[in-house]
């Protein structure tokens, strides 16, 4: 039976129904699953726009497939405020502040994540750190309310850290950070890169790091 010849659930003339083809329905969710194109969410963390962590960020933007949309928060520009542990998402879905609504919708809608900050003080800039900290509704929509997943759509992500000095171990608190609030968004860590040694020694480090942002890319796809 070629595809042109078969039928969707009618009813005939005499009242009867013709039966469902189960593989056709497969071919056109998957037909249609393709056209749309992939979205990845980016939370920035840096407030220079043509620094290290911008110049790692366009690496890994550069290998993504040209048809994936690219939707950018900048934890400087976006103006979160701080978690106040009031409550509210206790009892009730989201937040009593809005400011944080749209990030909510895009973070449910991506499919792929990019987290890209410099390292400060062995943690996230304070601006990125304040988004982080507003997913306590996530927990508390898990935990408390009983909701789970919380965010239906599974995902994976990739970490791009820069870091002024050489040191291997400046990363693990951030990456310890990442892991524990993925694992109520339905998310994986699955690539990193990190370029260290900015303050003195960028271009020892540079080509190797822009090398894994690219290929990080890849791994969230």
């Amino acid at each position: 039976m070629n595809i042109a010849s078969i039928e969707f659930e009618t009813k005939s003339k005499k009242g009867r129904r013709k039966p469902h083809n189960i593989f056709f329905i497969m071919f056109c969710v998957r037909v249609l699953w393709h056209m749309v194109p992939m979205t990845v969410l980016v939370l920035l963390g840096s407030p220079h726009k043509n620094g290290y962590t911008a110049q790692l960020l366009e690496q890994c933007l550069s290998a993504l497939p040209s048809s994936v949309h690219v939707d950018v928060i900048n934890a400087f520009e976006a103006g979160i405020k701080p978690c106040t542990d009031c409550g509210y998402c206790k009892s009730k879905s989201g937040c009593k502040f809005n400011d944080f609504d749209e990030i909510d919708r895009l973070l449910r809608a991506a499919d792929a994540l990019i987290i890209a900050s410099p390292i400060y003080n062995l943690s996230f800039p304070a601006p990125l750190k304040a988004v982080f900290d507003r997913t306590q509704q996530y927990y508390n929509a898990r935990f408390s309310r009983g909701i789970k997943p919380v965010i239906q759509k599974p995902k994976k992500a990739a970490m791009l850290l820069t870091c002024g000095s050489n040191e291997e171990g400046e990363a693990e608190l951030i990456r310890s950070q990442l892991k524990m609030m993925f694992t109520i968004m339905n998310t994986t860590l699955t690539a990193e890169a990190i370029w260290r040694g900015t303050d003195s020694d960028r271009e020892r480090f540079k080509a190797q790091t822009f090398a894994q942002a690219r290929m990080a890319a890849k791994l969230i796809m």
